[in-house]
């Protein structure tokens, strides 16, 4: 099990993310918990929620997000973007996804971003994903809370396509070690953000892109079409071009993947 008084403490190998840390035993969501805290201004930008048993987390599309008690890193932070403009919203969400990928590629060297933000081993499974929720109020973006769910050191799973850490090399992971290293990993990149390295930050997604410039399955509307994924638009839809030379653009619930990790 996870030895739970580490999580009060404050990371001192950061410049703000992790000064305000919150550890719950149990809790439904993370998220849920920390936008709660935003909306009783009980939360400041850095602020981290972790729980060791999240019983309902959520994932994207609405799917729930399992994950085995005091095995794995269930945790959201919350940032205040409003540097950015609302339609530059997803350039957080590629930061996230390049920051995570960043500090995994060292254990897991063909680690590839499934668009939106899913952690994915080609053809192994899904061993991590992010939901970042935004609030936004008539002079812009507000604050975001960002979920992440990382499976490390749980070996058995209910949900099929699911891979962890410790089942792809064999090792158990230390929690809080790897817990530090990821918050510094996202300052670095939120960091990055705030420069306005916005170029250096899509190519980097773009070049870990899932599937990308090869001819895959896709569902939408019911309907099935191959296409090859050629990048993500400014404002983070999918890119796909058509087999009679069409370029179209979905959103996040527009279209599925059929050709699976």
């Amino acid at each position: 099990m996870v030895n739970s008084k580490f999580m009060y403490k404050i990371l001192a190998n950061t410049i703000f993310l992790g000064k305000d840390v919150h550890f719950l035993p149990e809790c439904h969501s993370t998220n849920d918990t920390a936008l709660k805290m935003v909306r009783e201004k009980k939360a400041q930008e850095g602020t981290i929620v972790i729980c060791e048993n999240q019983t309902k987390g959520k994932g994207q599309r609405g799917n729930t997000w399992m994950s085995e008690p005091g095995k794995n890193l269930t945790f959201s932070l919350v940032l205040r973007p409003d540097f950015l403009d609302i339609s530059e919203q997803f350039y957080l969400n590629m930061t996230v996804s390049n920051s995570i990928r960043k500090l995994l590629q060292e254990y897991v060297p063909n680690l590839k971003v499934k668009w939106p933000n899913d952690l994915v081993i080609p053809g192994l499974g899904k061993i991590g994903g992010i939901l970042i929720e935004n609030t936004f109020s008539g002079e812009g973006w507000e604050n975001s809370v960002v979920g992440i769910g990382l499976n490390v050191n749980q070996l058995n799973f209910n949900t099929p396509g699911a891979i962890s850490l410790s089942k792809l090399t064999g090792n158990q992971f230390d929690l809080e070690e790897l817990f530090r290293l990821l918050v510094t990993q996202l300052e670095q990149g939120y960091i990055l953000l705030k420069k306005g390295k916005w170029n250096e930050i899509k190519a980097e997604y773009l070049h870990h892109l899932f599937l990308k410039d090869s001819l895959s399955k896709f569902s939408s509307e019911g309907k099935e079409f191959s296409g090859i994924i050629t990048g993500v638009s400014h404002e983070g839809k999918l890119e796909i071009s058509l087999q009679n030379g069409d370029q179209v653009f979905f959103g996040l619930k527009e279209v599925s993947f059929i050709d699976l990790p």
